[in-house]
Order: C-alpha cells, then structure tokens, then sequence
C-alpha cells in the first residue's frame, strides 16, 4: 500500500514508495557525463526529480509510463522541491491500486452528466439536438467522456475533468446567450458541449495522464473535427451553414493559431465560446494551483505558465472545483 504522497513530501525527507514515471529526459553534466530529469507522479499532483549518478543502471529498465519504485531524497531546489533518485525500479502494475495515482474530480460524473442532459434537452433546434443525442446517447462515448481528463497538466488535468470542463462551459455559454440579444443560444451551447470531445482520443491515461500518438500527430481539435464531421453526415438534412459555424467553433475555441486553432473566431457565437472556455480552463487552473500552495502564505509561489504570483486571500475558506 501506498504511504507517501507528493502533497505532503518536505524537503530532507527519505522517500522509499510507488510513483508513476510520467516523463524522464537524458542531459550532460559539465564533465561529460549523462543525468537524469523525470517528472514522477501520483494522484496528489507531480514533482521533479533527478538522478546525478549511476544514470543508465536507474533509467535503462524503466519507460514512461510505467509504475516506478523509488528510493531517494527530497531536497529543495531554487524554492521548489526535488526528489533526487538513489534507486528507480519498474514495478508490476498488477500489484498497484490505480487510484493511488490518478487524481479524480471532486464532483459526482451521474450527477455532472444529469445536468448535462438537461442541456440538450432544452435544445430547440431538432438537428442540433439530434447531433447532440447521436454523442451522449452512445454509451462508450459517454464511459470515456465521463472518464477522460480536459488537460495534461494546466487545466482539470484528472479522471472526469473532460465532463466537468465541458458543463462548466456550457453552463457559461448558456448564462451568456441570455445576456446578449441575437445570440444563437443553441449553436453556442451546442459547440461548447462538443468542443473538446476530440479529447477522448487525445489523452491517454491508464498510469499516468500523458498524449497519446493521435494526439501529438494531430491535436483534439483535429480529431474533434472529425468526430463531429462523422455524426452530421450521418444526419439527413442538416443545414450545410449551421454545420458550417458549429465546425468553425470547434477549431477557433483556442482563439489564436498560436495557441492551437487553425484559424481566429470568426462569428459571435465562436468568440464568445473562446472566451467561456477560457474563463473556465483558467480559473480552474488556478484554484488547483492555489489548493496545491494552500499553506497560509499571503501569496502563491510564481506561476510559470500564467506567469505570475496569486493573492490567497481567503482562498480556504472558498477553495473548489
């Protein structure tokens, strides 16, 4: 059974437990010799470690992916922790409780999924409805929609984060369509019930949350398009200029091509889904960060891909998915 997890490690502590070897990279000392950056994981979050001796016997029997059994340190390396490696061994995953490794939303998936099928009931358009139904009516599409992770590490990075995620927008998208006049209300809520589905296929997850080749080679976007292409051509008649703006929501929700989508939002619905998605995937990102620092410092650590610290405030008493 597993005893130690990331959250609670501290610096100076031995370590002799399960991890799951999520990323492990080769550099080259000043002398010449090799060492060893990894990236180990659990369900409480993941830590950096590195191995300055004996590289290849630790690094040459294990892959990523797999479960690791770890002897080493903890130190703390410019304020962060570390775990410097002594000993990394593959560990047959039979043995291993899974849910030790992977985190899980917080919120109940039927509860979640309960609300999201109100959603599309309340759907006016029939061939919008009917593409809606042709997804979360198919039962293995749910099982791995319900079970897919929205993001590798930014945003709702865990087991039922790709259903969480996509409520979570659609419910903003729904709030906003009632704010502005003209809006399409069900195109909108339409794209952002369906703008990550590619996601099922993007991410693998079985040890640890990492790509898979389909999505390296081609992105959820990519992959989502597809998806969505397939069920309407299976629709009879639906509108060529609706399933037109509904495909361009999906591969505009990024909002730039710096940031993944072919081309920028070109209508009010896809700059208005860019923006809720946006507001969700952060905002998100940045409670679990928070929860992760929440040790009743007045500020956060620098968040390096926000690029910035965050006021905690009264953060424990309002922390939550």
């Amino acid at each position: 059974m597993k005893k130690q997890f990331i959250n609670s490690l501290s610096s100076g502590e031995a370590v002799d437990d399960l991890f799951v070897l999520s990323e492990k990279t080769l550099g080259q000392k000043k002398d010449g010799n090799p060492y060893l950056n990894a990236t180990l994981c659990d369900r409480t979050g993941s830590i950096k470690a590195v191995a300055w001796d004996n590289v290849s016997q630790i690094s040459g029997n294990v892959s990523n992916g797999d479960f690791v059994k770890i002897r080493g340190l903890v130190s703390e390396y410019k304020g962060i922790l570390q775990l410097v490696i002594r000993e990394m061994t593959a560990h047959d995953p039979e043995t291993v409780d899974a849910a030790d490794f992977l985190p899980v939303s917080r919120r109940n998936p039927d509860t979640m999924l309960e609300r999201l099928q109100k959603l599309i009931d309340s759907v006016q358009c029939p061939h919008l409805k009917q593409l809606l139904e042709s997804f979360f009516n198919d039962t293995e599409f749910v099982r791995k929609f319900t079970s897919a992770p929205a993001g590798k590490k930014m945003h709702h990075a865990y087991i039922g984060g790709l259903l969480e995620h996509s409520l979570s927008v659609s419910i903003l998208a729904d709030k906003v369509a009632s704010h502005y006049s003209g809006i399409d209300r069900d195109l909108l809520l339409a794209g952002a019930l369906l703008h990550d589905v590619g996601k099922i296929r993007e991410f693998s997850y079985r040890t640890a949350i990492d790509y898979s080749d389909e999505g390296r080679l081609l992105s959820h976007i990519i992959v989502g398009l597809e998806m969505v292409d397939e069920k309407l051509n299976a629709i009879h008649g639906f509108p060529e200029e609706k399933a037109l703006l509904l495909k361009h929501m999906i591969i505009s929700h990024h909002g730039t091509r710096e940031f993944g989508s072919p081309e920028p939002p070109k209508t009010i619905e896809a700059v208005l889904l860019n923006y809720v998605d946006e507001i969700d995937s952060k905002v998100n990102a940045i409670r679990e960060f928070m929860d992760k620092e929440n040790t009743g410092e007045t500020w956060t650590s620098f968040h390096r891909l926000l690029g910035r610290h965050f006021y905690m405030g009264n953060h424990q008493e309002t922390s939550g998915r």
